[in-house]
């Protein structure tokens, strides 16, 4: 398989840190754009932002041609998405809303070739786009670089860590602080920062750490991201391309007095 997927997972379980830029918009050359920028992946955000399966399709192509992985998260409990994405070039899948170890199993079975899942034939796309055209080659290689990272944003994914964790074929988690905020507040702020969130947040790194699996998470600012890095998370999604276009945006135009 080709470097550029497999890069991604061999970088993380280096231990090295992997900064994705987040697109929510269904335009290639926007997610391209921000993989040329600098950024070491770039993910596709089908749960809340405007991509669907066509725009994924696109979109992984272009992230590709400027030589940096595509991750894709899929909308909450749309399992199949995992296993298209995959077909399509992936390197890896952020399913939202992982709470049980049933949960876990039902993603892993989707992501994962026999024999630790059952998910179904078909990269002929993936293999094309990584320029090579061999099956078995694929076959042998696919279950270990291509990663799936459960999200984790709830009061039961985080009771329920340990044994999500321990799902064969799930590669890592990803927090997502802000459900998680709302969560542990029953509904009271939405605070991906604060305290409270910093401190759980704090304690699943150190649970992932201490399973040997990839952490990952959501930031709101450098300085959160600053903070993860600091707590242990590898993966740090910062920077979405609508904020980003907004923030340039207004930036030029302060500075020409409008």
């Amino acid at each position: 398989m080709t470097d550029i997927i497999s890069s991604l997972g061999e970088t993380l379980r280096a231990g090295e840190t992997v900064i994705t830029g987040w697109s929510s918009l269904p335009e290639p050359l926007v997610a391209e754009t921000m993989a040329r920028a600098g950024y070491d992946a770039v993910t596709l955000d089908m749960q809340h932002g405007f991509h669907t399966m066509e725009s994924v399709h696109r979109g992984i192509a272009a992230i590709r041609l400027a030589g940096k992985p595509a991750i894709v998260r899929v909308p909450v409990g749309d399992f199949a998405a995992t296993s298209r994405a995959l077909d399509f070039g992936a390197a890896a899948v952020i399913a939202p809303m992982i709470n049980s170890y049933e949960d876990a199993r039902k993603f892993a079975d989707f992501m994962k070739l026999a024999p630790v899942g059952s998910r179904s034939w078909g990269p002929h796309r993936a293999m094309a786009i990584a320029g090579g055209s061999d099956p078995d080659a694929y076959l042998a290689t696919a279950n270990r670089q291509t990663l799936a990272l459960a999200m984790i944003e709830s009061r039961e994914g985080v009771a329920e860590l340990e044994a999500i964790l321990g799902v064969a074929g799930i590669d890592g988690v990803f927090v997502g602080p802000s459900d998680l905020s709302i969560a542990l507040s029953d509904g009271a702020a939405l605070d991906p920062t604060g305290e409270r969130v910093m401190m759980v947040t704090g304690e699943i790194a150190e649970r992932v750490r201490d399973s040997g699996k990839i952490a990952g998470i959501f930031c709101s600012n450098v300085g959160h991201a600053g903070t993860a890095m600091d707590l242990g998370y590898r993966l740090i999604a910062l920077g979405s391309d609508a904020s980003i276009l907004r923030a340039g945006s207004e930036a030029l135009l302060e500075k020409i007095g409008r």
